[in-house]
């Protein structure tokens, strides 16, 4: 099978994965929230304030790297309270140790206080770690609905498949193409293996997931 069709089977598989159930422990527990760059497009048309026209352009122009991209594209087509009540259902998860303030203002709810506190505690070690801090200043239910919205990257060399399972869109063909060039010595390594199986857009977004450190 060449590169082309290698890419378009896998995009297939990853387009086709709903990401809105549980997470192991790199992705923050899930509460329902779709992930826009593997939802489907009936999916994706049901959430508040979407059409099933913006729906197939979120689809055309996927992967997404950031929501902040994503809030980019829509940005003309909605206003802060639509945007607001969206992405309480779906959102593009922020790497907890390196998104930006830009990024964090995003999730329904969070403000400037939130972002400094989110900050405050970085480098996190684990989720666990994010759920004691953020726990000093709201109650249980809510660090809960905020840590939906975040991920820490996973080591590519040593991750678990159940911990690699929980990348978003990753089916079992993806895991076994993650594993299959391990060690990786490298972040280049990785985009040029798995640049064998997706498209240049599609390693980036899921090389945010990873890490070699």
């Amino acid at each position: 099978m060449n590169r082309v069709a290698r890419i378009a089977v896998f995009g297939t598989i990853l387009a086709g994965t709903n990401f809105a159930g549980a997470a192991p422990a790199q992705m923050g527990r899930q509460q329902g929230l779709l992930e826009p760059n593997v939802a489907g497009e009936s999916q994706l048309a049901a959430l508040p304030h979407m059409t099933r026209e913006l729906a197939r352009g979120i689809i055309e122009r996927r992967p997404f790297r950031s929501i902040t991209e994503l809030n980019a594209y829509l940005g003309a087509k909605l206003n802060k309270d639509q945007f607001k009540e969206l992405y309480g259902k779906m959102f593009i998860h922020i790497n907890l140790n390196a998104a930006s303030k830009e990024e964090m203002l995003l999730i329904p709810g969070l403000g400037n206080r939130m972002v400094h506190e989110f900050e405050e505690y970085r480098p996190y070690k684990s989720l666990a770690q994010f759920r004691k801090e953020i726990g000093k200043y709201v109650n249980e239910a809510e660090v809960a609905r905020l840590e939906q919205y975040v991920f820490l990257p996973l080591n590519l060399n040593t991750a678990s498949d159940e911990d690699l399972s929980g990348i978003p869109g990753l089916g079992r063909r993806m895991l076994r193409e993650f594993k299959e060039y391990r060690p990786y010595g490298n972040i280049e390594s990785f985009r040029r293996e798995i640049g064998k199986y997706v498209s240049e857009k599609e390693v980036a977004r899921l090389e945010r997931y990873i890490t070699l450190e």
